[in-house]
């Protein structure tokens, strides 16, 4: 039988941080010697930077892996639905949620990525790559951050990145919850990610004291706002 559906999501990676923790745990988490990893662009407009990092990072000297990236935007003839099935993680890059969702849907890869799901695939991504995979999200994707309810739905309810750093999106997301724009909403803190297991939380790492992932809900009475934090694991503690 294959591995329970996964996705991780991250707050930071291979893109932002000074430290490959997060994206080692990632590659952990596959149990295979040498995993293949596919790096998704798509939200960034598969923008060269970007990949360039991803290839430094993921190909750099003592990172034991396969790294590979799926462009949309020059695709070439290789059959799509055969080379996602063949990894081990597809990890999403950050940027415009929106654009991401809809250029998925137009080449049918929405429909792939929930097959590699269920499958085993480990899916995973940072920002706009991890809001995706959510019912809905807060996103900047149309200018000052705001509801979207456009996900794919492989996880229940709601999602907010980069929850301790950008105060616009902090906001936003407590007036959506307050008001029911958006139900309960997972908030992720940069330097932390998380672990989805079958739709379920199941593990909070981070790469330093204090990031965590944030529950956030509306309370039954009063109109207020709850939150409930998990403090991520720190790694590279022995």
């Amino acid at each position: 039988m294959p591995p329970a559906p996964r996705i991780a999501l991250i707050g930071g990676g291979f893109s932002d941080d000074p430290d490959t923790l997060l994206d080692d745990w990632v590659l952990s988490l596959t149990g295979a010697a040498r995993p293949r990893v596919c790096f998704l662009p798509t939200a960034s407009g598969d923008a060269a930077g970007y990949v360039d990092k991803f290839e430094a990072a993921f190909a750099a000297p003592g990172r034991d892996c396969e790294p590979s990236v799926l462009s949309l935007f020059r695709r070439d003839e290789r059959d799509l639905r055969s080379f996602v099935l063949a990894q081990d993680v597809l990890y999403v890059g950050g940027g415009n949620t929106a654009n991401l969702l809809a250029l998925w849907r137009l080449h049918g890869l929405d429909a792939i990525l929930r097959d590699a799901y269920h499958r085993g695939v480990l899916l995973c991504g940072i920002s706009a790559g991890a809001c995706c995979w959510f019912e809905a999200c807060v996103t900047d994707s149309f200018g000052p951050p705001a509801p979207l309810a456009d996900g794919l739905g492989l996880l229940p309810g709601a999602f907010c990145p980069h929850y301790d750093s950008e105060p616009l999106r902090h906001h936003a997301l407590r007036d959506a919850v307050r008001d029911g724009s958006l139900p309960a909403v997972w908030a992720l803190d940069d330097g932390a990610a998380a672990l989805f297991t079958d739709g379920a939380l199941g593990e909070v790492v981070a790469r330093r004291e204090g990031a965590g992932l944030h529950r956030i809900a509306r309370e039954a009475e009063g109109g207020g706002v709850r939150e409930v934090p998990t403090w991520g694991r720190v790694l590279g503690r022995h």
